[in-house]
Protein backbone atom coordinates (compact mmCIF):
# COMPACT_ATOMS: atom_id res chain seq x y z
CA UNK A 1 0.00 0.00 0.00
CA UNK A 2 1.44 3.04 -1.41
CA UNK A 3 0.84 6.31 1.30
CA UNK A 4 0.44 9.41 -0.77
CA UNK A 5 0.97 13.11 0.53
CA UNK A 6 -1.08 15.43 -1.80
CA UNK A 7 0.62 18.85 -2.30
CA UNK A 8 -1.95 21.24 -3.29
CA UNK A 9 -5.84 20.85 -3.51
CA UNK A 10 -6.44 23.23 -6.69
CA UNK A 11 -8.39 21.40 -9.49
CA UNK A 12 -5.69 19.45 -10.96
CA UNK A 13 -5.35 18.39 -7.23
CA UNK A 14 -8.96 17.64 -6.08
CA UNK A 15 -8.10 14.91 -9.65
CA UNK A 16 -5.20 13.43 -8.48
CA UNK A 17 -6.23 13.72 -4.92
CA UNK A 18 -9.89 11.76 -5.46
CA UNK A 19 -8.11 8.92 -7.68
CA UNK A 20 -5.26 8.39 -4.98
CA UNK A 21 -8.13 7.82 -2.30
CA UNK A 22 -9.55 5.85 -4.81
CA UNK A 23 -6.96 3.49 -5.54
CA UNK A 24 -6.60 -0.27 -4.37
CA UNK A 25 -2.87 0.24 -4.37
CA UNK A 26 -2.51 4.08 -2.79
CA UNK A 27 -3.51 5.66 0.48
CA UNK A 28 -4.43 9.56 0.36
CA UNK A 29 -2.70 9.85 3.62
CA UNK A 30 -2.38 13.38 3.86
CA UNK A 31 -3.33 16.84 2.28
CA UNK A 32 -1.38 20.19 2.22
CA UNK A 33 -2.68 23.51 0.70
CA UNK A 34 -1.70 27.51 1.08
CA UNK A 35 -5.94 27.74 1.08
CA UNK A 36 -7.22 25.41 4.45
CA UNK A 37 -10.45 25.92 3.06
CA UNK A 38 -9.37 23.99 0.15
CA UNK A 39 -7.45 21.14 1.73
CA UNK A 40 -10.26 20.84 4.41
CA UNK A 41 -12.96 19.98 1.86
CA UNK A 42 -11.12 17.77 -0.22
CA UNK A 43 -9.91 15.80 2.88
CA UNK A 44 -13.57 15.48 3.86
CA UNK A 45 -14.61 14.46 0.22
CA UNK A 46 -11.48 11.94 0.54
CA UNK A 47 -11.56 10.73 4.08
CA UNK A 48 -8.11 12.03 4.49
CA UNK A 49 -6.18 14.53 6.97
CA UNK A 50 -5.08 18.28 6.42
CA UNK A 51 -0.82 18.37 7.24
CA UNK A 52 1.42 21.61 6.55
CA UNK A 53 3.83 20.48 3.51
CA UNK A 54 6.66 20.14 5.91
CA UNK A 55 5.51 17.92 7.90
CA UNK A 56 4.18 15.78 5.13
CA UNK A 57 7.79 15.67 3.15
CA UNK A 58 9.45 14.82 6.62
CA UNK A 59 7.25 12.22 8.06
CA UNK A 60 8.67 8.73 7.15
CA UNK A 61 5.59 6.92 7.23
CA UNK A 62 4.91 8.74 3.72
CA UNK A 63 6.01 6.97 0.75
CA UNK A 64 5.25 9.47 -2.02
CA UNK A 65 4.14 13.07 -2.67
CA UNK A 66 2.05 14.27 -5.72
CA UNK A 67 2.95 17.67 -6.52
CA UNK A 68 0.10 19.96 -7.19
CA UNK A 69 1.04 23.74 -6.72
CA UNK A 70 2.11 26.41 -8.99
CA UNK A 71 4.81 26.16 -11.37
CA UNK A 72 7.24 28.24 -9.58
CA UNK A 73 7.16 25.46 -6.37
CA UNK A 74 7.96 22.82 -8.46
CA UNK A 75 11.33 22.27 -8.51
CA UNK A 76 11.67 23.10 -4.86
CA UNK A 77 9.71 20.81 -3.18
CA UNK A 78 10.79 17.59 -6.23
CA UNK A 79 13.94 18.16 -4.53
CA UNK A 80 13.04 18.26 -0.68
CA UNK A 81 10.87 14.88 -1.24
CA UNK A 82 13.61 12.79 -3.22
CA UNK A 83 16.29 13.76 -0.65
CA UNK A 84 13.50 12.59 1.90
CA UNK A 85 13.55 9.64 -0.22
CA UNK A 86 10.16 10.05 -0.78
CA UNK A 87 8.49 8.65 -4.73
CA UNK A 88 7.88 11.97 -6.69
CA UNK A 89 5.10 12.90 -8.84
CA UNK A 90 4.72 16.17 -10.16
CA UNK A 91 2.16 17.50 -12.54
CA UNK A 92 3.75 19.64 -15.93
CA UNK A 93 5.70 21.23 -16.36
CA UNK A 94 8.86 20.93 -14.16
CA UNK A 95 10.21 24.48 -14.57
CA UNK A 96 9.84 27.05 -16.92
CA UNK A 97 13.46 27.43 -16.60
CA UNK A 98 15.71 24.42 -18.73
CA UNK A 99 18.12 25.02 -16.51
CA UNK A 100 16.90 24.96 -13.66
CA UNK A 101 14.99 21.41 -14.55
CA UNK A 102 18.55 20.01 -15.22
CA UNK A 103 20.00 21.05 -11.86
CA UNK A 104 16.50 19.49 -10.17
CA UNK A 105 17.51 16.11 -12.42
CA UNK A 106 20.72 16.06 -10.78
CA UNK A 107 19.81 16.21 -6.98
CA UNK A 108 16.69 13.81 -8.15
CA UNK A 109 19.64 11.62 -9.77
CA UNK A 110 21.83 11.33 -6.67
CA UNK A 111 18.93 10.66 -4.49
CA UNK A 112 17.58 7.36 -6.21
CA UNK A 113 14.92 8.76 -5.75
CA UNK A 114 11.59 8.08 -8.54
CA UNK A 115 9.82 10.93 -10.63
CA UNK A 116 7.25 10.78 -13.35
CA UNK A 117 5.95 13.74 -14.90
CA UNK A 118 2.05 14.28 -15.70
CA UNK A 119 2.03 14.15 -18.87
CA UNK A 120 -1.13 12.30 -18.49
CA UNK A 121 -2.46 12.33 -22.41
CA UNK A 122 0.16 9.69 -22.73
CA UNK A 123 -2.45 7.46 -20.80
CA UNK A 124 -5.38 8.48 -22.85
CA UNK A 125 -6.64 4.91 -23.65
CA UNK A 126 -6.99 5.46 -27.96
CA UNK A 127 -4.37 7.62 -27.46
CA UNK A 128 -2.06 4.94 -25.52
CA UNK A 129 -3.95 1.91 -27.81
CA UNK A 130 -2.91 4.37 -30.94
CA UNK A 131 0.98 4.38 -29.59
CA UNK A 132 1.23 0.52 -29.12
CA UNK A 133 0.12 -0.47 -32.30
CA UNK A 134 2.61 2.05 -34.09
CA UNK A 135 5.06 0.63 -31.76
CA UNK A 136 3.84 -3.00 -32.95
CA UNK A 137 4.51 -1.79 -36.50
CA UNK A 138 1.63 -1.33 -38.20
CA UNK A 139 2.55 1.65 -39.77
CA UNK A 140 5.66 0.63 -41.29
CA UNK A 141 7.93 3.53 -40.65
CA UNK A 142 6.64 6.55 -38.98
CA UNK A 143 6.23 9.95 -41.31
CA UNK A 144 4.74 12.44 -40.30
CA UNK A 145 2.44 13.07 -37.13
CA UNK A 146 -0.26 15.21 -37.12
CA UNK A 147 -1.56 16.53 -33.66
CA UNK A 148 -4.64 19.15 -33.02
CA UNK A 149 -5.40 20.33 -29.35
CA UNK A 150 -8.17 23.35 -29.22
CA UNK A 151 -9.38 24.26 -25.94
CA UNK A 152 -12.95 25.49 -26.02
CA UNK A 153 -12.24 29.05 -24.63
CA UNK A 154 -9.32 31.12 -23.94
CA UNK A 155 -7.99 31.95 -20.12
CA UNK A 156 -8.02 35.47 -18.68
CA UNK A 157 -5.22 37.20 -20.25
CA UNK A 158 -3.23 37.44 -16.74
CA UNK A 159 -2.22 33.88 -17.35
CA UNK A 160 0.31 34.42 -19.70
CA UNK A 161 2.29 36.09 -17.14
CA UNK A 162 2.54 33.05 -14.87
CA UNK A 163 2.36 30.12 -17.45
CA UNK A 164 5.23 31.14 -19.55
CA UNK A 165 3.10 31.17 -22.25
CA UNK A 166 0.88 29.37 -24.76
CA UNK A 167 4.04 27.09 -26.26
CA UNK A 168 4.99 26.09 -22.67
CA UNK A 169 1.95 26.34 -21.11
CA UNK A 170 -0.97 24.55 -23.60
CA UNK A 171 1.61 23.04 -26.41
CA UNK A 172 4.03 21.48 -24.18
CA UNK A 173 1.72 18.60 -24.07
CA UNK A 174 2.11 17.91 -27.98
CA UNK A 175 5.31 18.63 -28.04
CA UNK A 176 5.73 15.53 -25.52
CA UNK A 177 3.26 13.68 -27.30
CA UNK A 178 4.79 14.48 -30.51
CA UNK A 179 8.16 12.69 -28.96
CA UNK A 180 6.65 10.01 -27.66
CA UNK A 181 4.90 9.22 -31.18
CA UNK A 182 7.53 9.78 -33.74
CA UNK A 183 10.06 7.55 -31.74
CA UNK A 184 13.12 10.10 -32.83
CA UNK A 185 14.42 13.10 -31.03
CA UNK A 186 13.24 16.86 -33.38
CA UNK A 187 16.54 18.79 -34.00
CA UNK A 188 14.28 21.71 -35.51
CA UNK A 189 11.32 23.73 -35.00
CA UNK A 190 9.81 26.14 -37.00
CA UNK A 191 6.88 28.43 -34.59
CA UNK A 192 4.33 30.88 -35.43
CA UNK A 193 1.55 32.03 -33.70
CA UNK A 194 -1.03 35.31 -33.53
CA UNK A 195 -3.27 36.75 -31.19
CA UNK A 196 -6.77 36.35 -33.04
CA UNK A 197 -9.49 35.28 -30.37
CA UNK A 198 -8.24 37.99 -27.40
CA UNK A 199 -6.52 41.03 -28.29
CA UNK A 200 -5.77 41.50 -24.00
CA UNK A 201 -3.56 38.22 -24.65
CA UNK A 202 -1.52 39.67 -27.32
CA UNK A 203 -1.20 42.71 -25.05
CA UNK A 204 0.65 40.93 -22.24
CA UNK A 205 2.57 39.21 -24.92
CA UNK A 206 1.20 35.74 -25.52
CA UNK A 207 -0.47 34.49 -28.75
CA UNK A 208 -3.66 32.31 -28.20
CA UNK A 209 -3.70 30.80 -32.21
CA UNK A 210 -0.43 28.38 -32.77
CA UNK A 211 1.49 26.09 -34.87
CA UNK A 212 4.62 23.70 -35.16
CA UNK A 213 6.60 22.14 -37.36
CA UNK A 214 9.39 19.94 -35.94
CA UNK A 215 11.76 17.82 -37.61
CA UNK A 216 13.72 15.06 -36.53
CA UNK A 217 17.18 13.72 -37.44
CA UNK A 218 16.29 11.54 -40.43
CA UNK A 219 13.38 13.52 -41.63
CA UNK A 220 10.15 12.40 -39.78
CA UNK A 221 8.05 15.75 -39.17
CA UNK A 222 5.18 16.45 -36.50
CA UNK A 223 2.77 19.29 -36.98
CA UNK A 224 0.93 20.70 -34.15
CA UNK A 225 -2.28 22.90 -34.41
CA UNK A 226 -2.90 24.62 -31.08
CA UNK A 227 -6.09 27.49 -30.58
CA UNK A 228 -7.75 28.64 -27.57
CA UNK A 229 -11.15 28.63 -29.15
CA UNK A 230 -12.99 25.93 -30.22
CA UNK A 231 -17.24 26.67 -30.34
CA UNK A 232 -17.91 22.54 -30.49
CA UNK A 233 -15.99 21.87 -27.27
CA UNK A 234 -12.47 20.56 -26.46
CA UNK A 235 -10.75 19.29 -29.41
CA UNK A 236 -8.15 16.83 -29.12
CA UNK A 237 -6.61 14.70 -31.79
CA UNK A 238 -3.73 12.51 -33.34
CA UNK A 239 -2.84 11.10 -36.65
CA UNK A 240 0.01 9.20 -37.60
CA UNK A 241 0.78 8.45 -41.52
CA UNK A 242 3.62 6.10 -41.93
CA UNK A 243 5.05 4.22 -45.26
CA UNK A 244 2.13 1.19 -44.80
CA UNK A 245 -0.76 3.32 -43.62
CA UNK A 246 -2.38 5.73 -41.37
CA UNK A 247 -3.55 5.41 -37.27
CA UNK A 248 -5.54 7.91 -36.00
CA UNK A 249 -7.50 8.62 -32.83
CA UNK A 250 -10.42 11.31 -32.95
CA UNK A 251 -12.01 13.30 -29.71
CA UNK A 252 -14.65 11.98 -27.23
CA UNK A 253 -18.37 12.40 -27.02
CA UNK A 254 -21.22 12.32 -24.30
CA UNK A 255 -22.42 10.17 -26.46
CA UNK A 256 -22.25 8.06 -29.59
CA UNK A 257 -26.02 9.04 -30.90
CA UNK A 258 -26.37 9.94 -34.25
CA UNK A 259 -29.68 12.43 -35.39
CA UNK A 260 -29.96 12.05 -39.24
CA UNK A 261 -33.00 13.94 -40.87
CA UNK A 262 -33.63 15.88 -43.67
CA UNK A 263 -31.01 18.87 -42.35
CA UNK A 264 -28.17 16.27 -41.90
CA UNK A 265 -26.28 14.18 -39.56
CA UNK A 266 -26.38 15.80 -35.73
CA UNK A 267 -24.06 14.19 -33.03
CA UNK A 268 -23.08 15.47 -29.35
CA UNK A 269 -20.11 17.68 -29.17
CA UNK A 270 -16.92 16.84 -27.98
CA UNK A 271 -16.83 16.72 -24.13
CA UNK A 272 -16.31 20.27 -22.78
CA UNK A 273 -12.77 20.08 -21.33
CA UNK A 274 -9.51 17.80 -20.26
CA UNK A 275 -11.56 17.25 -16.71
CA UNK A 276 -14.23 15.13 -18.75
CA UNK A 277 -11.98 14.42 -21.77
CA UNK A 278 -8.97 12.62 -19.74
CA UNK A 279 -11.01 11.27 -16.92
CA UNK A 280 -9.44 7.96 -17.63
CA UNK A 281 -6.00 9.09 -18.47
CA UNK A 282 -5.52 10.19 -15.25
CA UNK A 283 -6.77 6.79 -13.19
CA UNK A 284 -4.43 5.05 -15.23
CA UNK A 285 -1.53 8.10 -15.01
CA UNK A 286 -2.15 7.41 -11.29
CA UNK A 287 -1.52 3.52 -11.78
CA UNK A 288 1.65 3.62 -13.33
CA UNK A 289 2.89 6.42 -10.88
CA UNK A 290 1.93 3.64 -8.30
CA UNK A 291 3.77 0.86 -9.87
CA UNK A 292 6.50 3.24 -10.41
CA UNK A 293 6.83 4.10 -6.75
CA UNK A 294 6.71 0.31 -5.53
CA UNK A 295 9.70 -0.39 -7.97
CA UNK A 296 7.12 -2.44 -9.99
CA UNK A 297 8.20 -0.62 -13.47
CA UNK A 298 10.23 2.62 -14.67
CA UNK A 299 8.72 5.80 -14.10
CA UNK A 300 7.59 7.28 -17.23
CA UNK A 301 6.67 10.16 -18.61
CA UNK A 302 10.73 10.30 -16.42
CA UNK A 303 12.12 13.74 -15.34
CA UNK A 304 14.34 13.55 -18.72
CA UNK A 305 10.71 13.72 -20.35
CA UNK A 306 10.12 16.92 -18.91
CA UNK A 307 12.98 18.50 -19.48
CA UNK A 308 13.26 17.96 -23.43
CA UNK A 309 9.32 18.99 -23.51
CA UNK A 310 10.33 22.22 -22.33
CA UNK A 311 13.18 22.74 -24.16
CA UNK A 312 11.14 22.28 -27.15
CA UNK A 313 8.49 24.79 -25.96
CA UNK A 314 11.37 27.21 -25.06
CA UNK A 315 12.66 26.67 -29.04
CA UNK A 316 9.08 27.37 -30.04
CA UNK A 317 9.05 30.20 -28.06
CA UNK A 318 11.85 32.00 -29.44
CA UNK A 319 11.03 30.55 -33.22
CA UNK A 320 7.57 32.28 -33.12
CA UNK A 321 9.39 35.42 -31.94
CA UNK A 322 12.11 35.43 -34.08
CA UNK A 323 10.34 34.22 -37.31
CA UNK A 324 13.24 31.43 -37.61
CA UNK A 325 13.60 28.44 -37.46
CA UNK A 326 15.44 26.58 -34.10
CA UNK A 327 17.99 23.71 -34.04
CA UNK A 328 17.85 21.80 -31.01
CA UNK A 329 20.47 19.44 -29.62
Amino acid sequence: MLRIGLLGAGRIGRIHGANSAAHPRARLAAIADASPPAAEALAAATGSHVRDLDSIIEDRDIDAVVICTPTDLHVGLIERAARAGKAVFCEKPVDLDAGRIRKCLEVVAASGATLMIGFNRRFDPSFAALARRLRAGELGAVEIVTILSRDPAPPPAEHAAWSGGLFRDMMIHDLDMARFLLGEEPVEVHAVGACLIDPAIGVAGDVDTAAVLLKTGSGRIAQISNSRRAAYGYDQRIEVHGSTGLLSAGNRQATTVTLADSAGYRTDPALPFFLERYAEAYRAELDAFVAAALGEAPASPSGEDGLRAQILADAATEAARSGRPVRVG
